[in-house]
């Protein structure tokens, strides 16, 4: 078969590789591989490498030839110390090292690594391709002798076809990134799909004059990059929240990406957030990048946050600090630029003294902790909050927006919510199904007896039965409001309570308790 048979049969066998590469079938570096075996049948060769141009520094990327060994993948060259090399690439024209080359110009590449003999055949081509550079491609010899002018040439065409094929597969990579990315995000909508539920006017025009304060930090934080806790029993509404955070920030234009991590399985908790490379355990057919890349940009909630186990809490700490993560099975670490909103329903300051939750992620997290109200504790707000959740539930049932008559609204009031905004929405989903003549009556509800009678069984509001970080809040604020927010000194906060004032002024942080007054 003659030389022009060989490229011909190469350049087709590129080809099929590029049209393949869409980032799983075929791999940039079995394609770099393939394009060296193939070569070899056109210009022999002991030892052919694929150097990548990472800067100004030339990086082995791929090897082959009997010569191939692990320090020569390891092998690094900068271009200042190699002008013919820098000068082969900007003329995109192949250059052939002579003896006299190696003997008093830049060298040989791989003094140090090889030892080749003076006068062996050394070829370098470059890999380019329109405006972009991929690297070089060096081909060596250990006999004496010279690479015939025809194969240089062939050589060298081969090298565009190469560069053409690089192309190729980097841009089915950087499409395949893009639809992973999709697909992420599409995915963890899914998984929460179930679990959503249109908490509406978490913050709205309130009359409770801490779900106002709690609106006024909330839009406070949201034109910032930090880090923000929220703090709330389940239903109160955190994921709204986080979303009212984010289309308030200056990423609002890119994609918020919610994930409850207690839904997350535990073996994959890791590749879900931090996505894994083929290969990377058992069923890992194709790469994925994760929900941290499928946020990029913009903002990725983290909900039940004290779910996650220690390990993965020690690489979320690493990717809240250093902007970096690394995926399952990769030996590099990639950057990303993501605003990470958690959330907790749990104490997590007792969960770190207990050893349940890394104490440094802790106080990472909590940068600006903000502190979701009950809804038993903002029942005035429940006329606004019916009529919302009705406005949003009227699509789901098929029906036009009903109406509540003063005895639901009434009976609703007379309730404790355990579960928050979300059973409340529960509630009138049930009522606007039953309520044929569209207005939901009292028993449309079906509410028992015990239960309308959970907040008027003898308790007064003082007596209510709360949780004790609870019961601490309101204790705490009870005492500032009569020290008029003074903390230190003689008759200040902290001594009343018997505390030391940098410890109240912590536990005041952990529990949302905001100071404006005294000092």
């Amino acid at each position: 078969m003659t030389l022009d048979h060989w490229l011909t049969a190469g350049a087709q066998e590129l080809a099929d590789l590029a049209r393949l590469a869409d980032g799983t079938e075929v791999t940039l570096d079995e394609l770099l591989q393939r394009g060296l075996e193939w070569l070899g049948r056109l210009a022999p060769y002991d030892l052919a490498v694929v150097f990548e141009l990472k800067g100004d520094e030339l990086r082995a990327r791929a090897a082959c030839g009997p010569l191939s060994r692990p320090e020569v993948r390891e092998h690094r060259l900068r271009l200042d110390d190699f002008p013919s090399i820098r000068l082969a690439i900007e003329e995109r024209r192949s250059r052939v090292f002579t003896e006299e080359d190696h003997a008093f110009g830049d060298g040989d590449p791989f003094d140090g690594v090889m030892d080749f003999p003076h006068g062996h055949a050394c070829m370098v081509v470059p890999l380019v391709t329109g405006p972009e550079v991929f690297g070089v491609m060096s081909l060596d010899r250990a006999q004496c002798v010279s690479y015939p002018r025809a194969v240089i040439d062939l050589t060298e065409v081969f090298g565009k076809l190469l560069a053409l094929s690089i192309h190729c597969v980097r841009q089915g990579q950087r499409l395949a990134q893009r639809n992973l990315a999709s697909e992420e995000r599409i995915a963890a909508l899914d998984r929460h799909i179930e679990e959503i539920t249109e908490e509406a006017c978490v913050l709205g025009e309130s009359a409770n004059t801490r779900v106002r304060e709690l609106a006024r930090q909330s839009v406070l934080v949201a034109s910032t990059g930090s880090t923000v806790l929220l703090i709330g029993e389940t239903g109160t509404g955190k994921e709204r929240l986080a979303r009212f955070i984010h289309e308030r920030s200056r990423r609002r234009q890119r994609p918020f990406v919610p994930v409850n991590c207690a839904a997350l399985p535990t073996g994959t908790l890791e590749s879900e957030l931090f996505g894994h490379e083929r290969g990377a355990f058992t069923g890992a057919v194709r790469a994925r990048p994760g929900l941290f890349r499928a946020a990029d940009g913009g903002t990725l909630f983290l909900d039940e946050i004290g779910e996650l186990p220690l390990d993965v809490q020690g690489k979320l700490l690493r990717a809240l600090q250093e902007g970096e993560i690394q995926p399952v099975g990769s030996e590099h670490r990639v950057k990303v630029n993501v605003r990470v909103i958690a959330a907790t329903h749990l104490d997590l300051e007792h969960a770190a003294a207990a050893g349940r939750f890394r104490e440094d992620l802790y106080y990472r997290l909590s940068v600006f902790p903000l502190r979701l109200v009950p809804l038993r504790e903002r029942l005035e707000d429940l006329p606004q909050l019916c009529a919302a959740l009705l406005r949003e539930i009227a699509p789901r049932v098929g029906r036009p927006i009903p109406a509540l008559s003063d005895a639901a609204l009434e009976a609703l009031g007379r309730l404790d919510y355990p579960g928050n905004i979300r059973e409340l929405s529960n509630l009138l989903e049930r009522g606007a199904i039953r309520a044929a003549s569209g207005v939901i009556e009292g028993f449309d509800l079906g509410l028992s007896n015990q239960r309308l009678r959970r907040r008027s069984a003898g308790r007064t509001p003082e007596e209510e039965l709360v949780s004790l970080a609870e019961n601490e809040r309101r204790y705490i604020e009870r005492v500032l409001t009569t020290t008029s927010g003074r903390i230190y000194g003689e008759g200040g906060a902290a001594m009343i309570l018997g505390l030391p004032p940098t410890t109240l002024q912590s536990r005041m942080k952990r529990l949302g308790i905001q100071r404006t007054t005294g000092t």
